[in-house]
């Protein structure tokens, strides 16, 4: 199936989170320990759908649907290391009616070495843990451009 030109532009439009690696993420040699790309994962997502206008609270709160995640995949390249800074990259590579998947990079800032990328795929369900379909206002903001920054946050 074809995508259509719009959905080109919406998949590769992607959103940076800079972190610093913090010591309790790292194990007795200093390496990040694995687990932690998939936090650093969410805090990409999280922040890529702020970007966008809303939170996952008020998807939950104001229509009682959630992201579950129903899959994830990481495939690491490179260490990173205490105090590195890192640039999370986000962007969604599927939006369909009752499911979304976002793609990921993990960049080291210093050296711009991308040091993992992944995947996670999630379904939206109600609070009882039934899927249902993405409420419109939502799957519009996750398709569209990033709102410019308030003054405040400039």
């Amino acid at each position: 199936m074809m995508q259509a030109p719009e959905a080109d532009a919406l998949f590769d439009d992607w959103h940076e989170t800079a972190i610093r690696v913090r010591y309790a993420e790292t194990d007795r040699m200093g390496v990040v320990y694995h687990a932690n790309y998939l936090v650093w994962f969410e805090i990409g997502r999280t922040e890529f759908c702020r970007a966008r206008g809303f939170a996952y609270k008020d998807m939950e709160e104001n229509e009682r649907a959630f992201l579950v995640v129903a899959e994830s995949y990481c495939r690491y390249k490179a260490p990173a290391n205490y105090d590195d800074e890192l640039i999370i990259r986000t962007h969604v590579t599927e939006l369909r009616r009752r499911s979304v998947r976002f793609g990921y990079e993990v960049i080291r800032a210093e050296d711009g070495v991308v040091i993992a990328e992944g995947e996670t795929g999630h379904v939206v369900t109600d609070n009882a843990g039934h899927v249902i379909s993405m409420p419109e206002s939502y799957r519009q903001a996750l398709s569209a451009p990033p709102l410019a920054p308030k003054e405040s946050e400039r």
